[in-house]
Order: structure tokens, then C-alpha cells, then sequence
């Protein structure tokens, strides 16, 4: 939007509308002083709950003469406006903030601050409130349309959450190489038709094309560029707490979804213990089950819930267990105890797609020929693997409904170590 320095200019020329926000900046020595923070905050949070739109700072908007910003006192703005979005607004805001030089009314040169705001796939709040955007004016959001804006960003709208739209993105953010994978002999052979029958890509509100939640995180080469909290969180601990001063490895497993499942069972078979008897021949008892975990793993990652900001899959090994942590409540109507009977998809179109990546984890007794088996055979093989291996069943717990924790205890060592 905007791109181009002369059409910038003959918008700003226009004044404020829905999609721009003017405003002069002003300082008490180093410090920004004007806008107020907290109405800062409002616009940018009022423009993410809106629609994809523009705030340039060092122009005034009445006059829309352009101000412009000192060169030297750039930097400064920057940080405040990166302060703001990340403590002021909940939860954070990503937003694009650039440098320009354009030229002002008098024929010289100004510096002025480009802020692209993304129409956001949350719902923020910024000190004063719920805000949206209405015109060139910024308007409190009444409950029910809070209500509704909730409804249409959250997972229980029609569209999914993972087939939602990533603001800011196109198809340009994936990987012919990934995407390419699911490929079939009868899909389609352009390539704009294929994602968008594969909803990796999509049209926004506003006809845009772009990459959808499960288009970048199955087929992009770094989702954690696009959803911040897409990843997973490894940590090996020497002993039975979790304290940082006993922490033996440590790793955040990024890239592609099947690239995270590869990646997350390499590192509990690196750091787990492997004992070993002579019974008159050589047998290794492994800690744990890598089928279990393989199985573990590959549930977290498919139906964790990315809708929650700035959580992420934790994975922490200890010498008596292991913890998986994955965002997100169980979905629709199942249970706790109902957990190993019943199968449901948070995320069917992740779903779908593990089930068409290829098995490449060493996953000891595994039959698996894909990632993904849809006839909900996964946690019954993590309960009876885990039980057989350990003598003790793997325990599924709900932290504060909006996290569910697994353990999967350790086998005992043949040598009554701990």
C-alpha cells in the first residue's frame, strides 16, 4: 500500500482516512512527549482490529504539512513505537516500522517514520480499551461488537483458524519445494489453483492473495518469521526439577511443521539415557518409547492451538519423566478420560496435510509410512508404549484450561540408578 514515495505523498495530501493515521512527533530533549504513549498505543491497537492501514509520524494532520522527525532522533522514535507495541498492547503487535526521506512543501528534504500496521489475526487491547477504526477516527468497540470481532478472529468462525489468512504475507513466503509435496497425479497443474484448492493460500477481506496459517507453517522455511510463538521449546534437565542451573541442553526447534516433529524426536533421543545388561546377550532399555514420543510430538504439533499469542510447545526431559506442554484446551466435547477413545481435529487442515508428509523419524516399531495417521491411533499407542516400557501409564492433564500437559514417565534403570 502506498509503496511508491509519490503516491505516499498524494495520500497524505488527501488526509486521514480509514487506512491513514498522521502525526508530528515532539520531544523534551531525548524523550517523546507527543502523541501521548497511551494514545499511541490506542491507534495502532484501534488499526490492527480494523483492516491492514498506514501511520506516518512526522507529518501534522491538520495542515498535513510534513514536519518530518530530526535524522539524529530516529532511532529513539523507533524504540518508543517497539516499547509500545510490545508492552502496551495486549497481546504485542507486529507491525513494519521504516525510515523514509521525502520532500516537504518547501522544496527541501524531512525524515519521516512509516508504520504498516496488518490487519491482525488477533483481537487487541490497548490501554484505554477495545478500539477500532472508523474513518480517520479511532472508536471504542461496544460489547457486541466485541463479540462478534472475537467470534470472526477466533477458531469457532466458519473459517478455521488454520485456513485463516496471515496478514502481510503472500505466496511468495512458500517454498515450491514444500508445497510441491502434496502434489498428486490428478491435482492441478497451476500452481495458483493447487494452493488455493490446498488452502495454503487465500484472499483476504480484501481480495488479496495470501498465505494461510497452515500454508505457512507447513510450507513456509521459517514460520516463526510470520507466527512468532510457532515453534517448539526443548530443554534436558540433569535430575527431577526444572531449575536453569541444572539444565544440560536446550534447543528452539523451528522451520516447517514435519521438519519440527523430525527435529523435536532427535533431540530426546540425543539427550535420553539408554541403559544396557548382559542377559547373557547385550539388551539396551531405552528411557522412553520413541514411537510414544514420536506419536506425542506429532499430536502437539497438529492440534495445539496457534490462536493463542506468544504460546508456544514446550518440551522438557528429565531423568524420571518427560513433559510435553501444547497450547490450547481440548477441542470441541472430549475429555480427559475420553482422550484415548475418541479422535478430533483442532486443526484439520494441518491434519491433512501431516498425513501426506513422509515418515522421517526412526520411530522404533513404528509402522508408519506418513507423519499423520488419521484413525486416531495415537494415544493409545503412547498409553500402551509408554506403560509396556516404563510400568507406569503416561498421565494427560488440563493446566487452567487453556493447556494440556503429557507425561510420559521414564523407564527405570536395570541398575537402580536415578
Amino acid at each position: 500500500m502506498y509503496e511508491n514515495i509519490s503516491d505516499l505523498l498524494k495520500q497524505i495530501a488527501l488526509g486521514e482516512d480509514s487506512v491513514l493515521e498522521l502525526k508530528t512527533v515532539e520531544f523534551s530533549g531525548n524523550r517523546v512527549v507527543g502523541p501521548h504513549k497511551d494514545g499511541m498505543a490506542d491507534e495502532l491497537a484501534a488499526m490492527a482490529n480494523t483492516a491492514s492501514g498506514i501511520i506516518v509520524l512526522g507529518v501534522d494532520d491538520k495542515t498535513k504539512e510534513i514536519r518530518g522527525i530530526p535524522s539524529e532522533k530516529l532511532d529513539i522514535v523507533e524504540g518508543w513505537l517497539r516499547s509500545i507495541c510490545n508492552d502496551s498492547i495486549d497481546p504485542p503487535l507486529d507491525c513494519v516500522i521504516r525510515k523514509r526521506i521525502v520532500p516537504d512543501q518547501q522544496g527541501g528534504e524531512k525524515s519521516i517514520l512509516r508504520i504498516d500496521v496488518p490487519r491482525s489475526l488477533f483481537v487487541h487491547k490497548s490501554p484505554n480499551g477495545y478500539f477500532r477504526r472508523l474513518g480517520s477516527s479511532k472508536r471504542e468497540m461496544k460489547p457486541d461488537v466485541l463479540a462478534r470481532l472475537f467470534q470472526q478472529r477466533s477458531q469457532v468462525r466458519l473459517i478455521r483458524f488454520d485456513e485463516q489468512t496471515v496478514p502481510g504475507t503472500s505466496v511468495n513466503d512458500l517454498n515450491p519445494k514444500r508445497w510441491n509435496q502434496f502434489r498428486t497425479v490428478i491435482s492441478s497443474k497451476a500452481d495458483q489453483e493447487f494452493l488455493e484448492k490446498m488452502k495454503l493460500i487465500a484472499k483476504d477481506d480484501d481480495g488479496t492473495m495470501q498465505a494461510t496459517v497452515s500454508g505457512i507453517l507447513m510450507a513456509s522455511d521459517e514460520p516463526e518469521c510470520f507466527i512468532s510463538s510457532a515453534f517448539i521449546q526443548a530443554v534436558c534437565y540433569r535430575g527431577t526439577e526444572r531449575n536453569a542451573a541444572y539444565q544440560l541442553d536446550a534447543k528452539d526447534i523451528t522451520g516447517p511443521l514435519d521438519v519440527q516433529v523430525r527435529d523435536a524426536c532427535k533431540f530426546v533421543e540425543r539427550n535420553m539415557r539408554v541403559f544396557a545388561i548382559k542377559a547373557p546377550n547385550r539388551i539396551e532399555t531405552p528411557q522412553f518409547s520413541m514411537n510414544a514420543v514420536f506419536e506425542a510430538v506429532v499430536n502437539a504439533v497438529a492440534h495445539r492451538d496457534y490462536s493463542i499469542y506468544g504460546s508456544k510447545i514446550r518440551l522438557h526431559i528429565f531423568s524420571d519423566r518427560l513433559e510435553i506442554f501444547s497450547p490450547g484446551a481440548i477441542p470441541n466435547t472430549m475429555t480427559i478420560e475420553s482422550i484415548s477413545e475418541r479422535q478430533s481435529a483442532r486443526n484439520e487442515l494441518i491434519s491433512s496435510l501431516l498425513a501426506r508428509c513422509p515418515m522421517n523419524v526412526d520411530a522404533i516399531g513404528s509402522q508408519r509410512n506418513f507423519l499423520m495417521d488419521k484413525r486416531g491411533e495415537g494415544v493409545p499407542i503412547i498409553i500402551t508404549e509408554s506403560e509396556k516400557l516404563a510400568g507406569k501409564k503416561p498421565v494427560y492433564r488440563l493446566l487452567d484450561d487453556s493447556e494440556l500437559m503429557l507425561t510420559i514417565f521414564a523407564a527405570p534403570s536395570p541398575h537402580g540408578e536415578d
